[in-house]
């Protein structure tokens, strides 16, 4: 239990500076471009905002997808 709140409170902080760096990285960013869904735009954003949070949302899910996979090998022994 200890260990997985202290990967989870590690993968938060990590994450979190990391967007705190992104956030102050792209403040002289020019080049801007939307994003596409399925019938809707977003507004422009900087396309080095669009990389790294796809980056650091990619780095949460692969976290706690890691922590399932885990808890799941530990049941089985």
């Amino acid at each position: 239990m200890f260990l997985n709140f202290k990967k989870i409170t590690h993968c938060f902080f990590f994450n979190s500076s990391l967007f705190l760096i992104l956030i102050f990285a792209i403040q002289n960013s020019s080049t801007k471009k939307r994003v596409n869904f399925l019938t809707n735009q977003t507004v422009s954003l900087p396309i080095s905002f669009i990389v790294g949070t796809s980056f650091i949302s990619g780095s949460l899910t692969g976290s706690f997808i890691s922590m399932i996979f885990m808890k799941e090998d530990i049941k089985k022994d």
